[in-house]
């Protein structure tokens, strides 16, 4: 799929990867809130995390390059 395809589902809460990454990135996930300490949930601006680890716990900030914005290759990832 192309990012374009993928960017309703990632607003949704959706994640996803290219098929063509072949090191630790597990998937990338838009995030628009926070939780903080006592529970309160805050919108924020929206912001790309990716998973680098592969057990959850491992996050970066993450910005699509052109080559991501234009690969054909993203598929979704199932929890």
């Amino acid at each position: 799929m192309t990012f374009e395809e993928i960017l309703p589902d990632l607003k949704q809460g959706k994640k996803f990867v290219r098929s063509g990454w072949g090191g630790a990135e597990n998937f990338i996930k838009l995030y628009d809130s926070i939780t903080l300490d006592d529970g309160q949930e805050l919108q924020v601006t929206p912001y790309f995390l990716i998973n680098v680890t592969g057990d959850g716990e491992g996050y970066s900030m993450w910005s699509p390059t052109p080559c991501d914005v234009l690969a054909t290759d993203w598929v979704a990832v199932n929890d």
